[in-house]
């Protein structure tokens, strides 16, 4: 996607994930910070990176996990000369992003309506909490909130009769699936463009987003009408799929089919439990998984998770540990596929960035990690001369003016 110019009006989690990615495929992503401010994120720790003198900076955690490869210029949209910047920005850009309250932009002149007069190939993509339209259109939305109102905690968290209570996934998900939601629209934007030669509008909202990777679960109501409850680490149509009892802790089988079942059978010394009619086949297990799956936690809490685990994948049965972050980063798998990344970045006291790396593997055109995630303001000179050719003189009339700033102090 190198050559592709991408306007970032875009904050928090949805819009940066959708940018990150397609800068990571090529793109020069030019993110739109507030003047002195910045992304709402920057401030959204601890944990913050660390100076040569073990001091907190000012990037936080969060802020750094979804902004590399992009370009920071402060432009302030409540100046007048701020919003004409942008107008000029959105000529000669191909994409638009952005995650202002519904009207907002409308209001500065900064809506698709009016940037595509000039621009008729404009993609412009939307994202809000419900969308454009409808009764609750007007309502700010937020991942935790989101994930509430989607129904997604209703079926995550252990049951009320175990001591458990709806829980929300750990990370922004919501949010993050609306990000590469927002990425697959916008390269069908793309595409399509490439035939028209006309840009369109994209309408995403976090709560529609939500309800469509309700996926199976959304389906299985739709097809019985029975709402779906929590069950803990279990699958709804899989037994035995869930968590179980080692002597020294917890680990996962992930039977998927009969004869994966009567091989785990052997492994637990138990083989006739193959041969049970209650268990025999998958829809039975699922019918009877409140009889299986105590007796199985009472075979594996007799051995350790490594025996357990050893045992499975001589059978080639499916199971694994249930690892902490630090553990998961350090398998030798997560190393071999460079899933941790450092980049070059000037206020870390080492030098570098630590990053998740991108999982999408490339056989001809690879991702690249061109840029760490910029600090406020970094770009605002370089990037607007490049894009739009402004002079030194120029830019200096902007930063007087109060429509631009540089870098925010440190």
């Amino acid at each position: 996607m190198a050559g592709l110019k991408v306007l970032d009006l875009s904050r928090i989690l949805a819009g940066p994930t959708c940018t990150q990615l397609l800068g990571d495929l090529g793109a020069d992503i030019l993110k739109v910070e507030r003047p002195g401010r910045g992304d709402d994120t920057r401030g959204w720790g601890p944990p913050f990176m660390t100076d040569e003198e073990g001091r907190e900076t000012t990037e936080s955690a969060y802020y750094l996990c979804c902004n590399r490869n992009k370009r920071s210029v402060a432009i302030d949209l409540t100046n007048e000369g701020g919003r004409d910047l942008i107008r000029r920005l959105a000529c000669c850009a191909d994409v638009v992003i952005e995650n202002f309250k519904v009207g907002d932009l409308a209001k500065r002149g900064l809506d698709y309506e009016s940037l595509s007069r000039d621009n008729p190939g404009l993609i412009y993509c939307s994202v809000t909490g419900f969308g454009q339209t409808g009764p609750k259109a007007a309502r700010a939305g937020y991942d935790f909130m989101i994930q509430g109102m989607g129904g997604i905690m209703s079926i995550t968290g252990f049951p009320d009769e175990e001591g458990g209570r709806p829980t929300k996934v750990g990370v922004g998900i919501a949010d993050i699936m609306t990000g590469m939601y927002a990425s697959s629209a916008i390269l069908a934007a793309l595409h399509a463009r490439g035939g028209t030669g006309r840009g369109q509008y994209i309408d995403l909202a976090l709560f529609d987003c939500q309800l469509a990777w309700l996926a199976n679960q959304g389906l299985a109501y739709m097809t019985d009408g029975e709402a779906p409850g929590r069950l803990g680490n279990g699958h709804p149509t899989i037994v035995p799929y869930e968590t179980f009892e080692a002597a020294d802790g917890h680990f996962i089988i992930a039977v998927g089919n009969d004869s994966q079942f009567c091989k785990f059978c052997d492994i637990l010394g138990r083989p006739e439990l193959a041969e049970d009619a209650r268990f025999a086949l998958n829809s039975d297990r699922v019918r009877n998984r409140r009889e299986l799956v105590p007796i199985i936690n009472d075979l594996t809490r007799a051995h350790a998770t490594a025996d357990w685990l050893a045992a499975c994948e001589a059978e080639k049965v499916p199971a694994g540990p249930v690892n902490s972050i630090p553990e998961a980063f350090a398998d030798a798998q997560a190393v071999h596929r460079e899933m941790r990344i450092s980049v070059p970045h000037e206020l870390d006291g080492r030098g570098a960035v630590d990053l998740i790396g991108n999982p999408i593997k490339f056989s001809d055109t690879p991702v690249t990690y061109r840029h760490a995630p910029p600090m406020a303001g970094q770009h605002t000179g370089v990037a607007l001369a490049e894009w739009l050719n402004l002079s030194e003189a120029e830019l200096e009339v902007l930063e007087a003016s109060g429509a631009i700033a540089g870098e925010v102090e440190r």
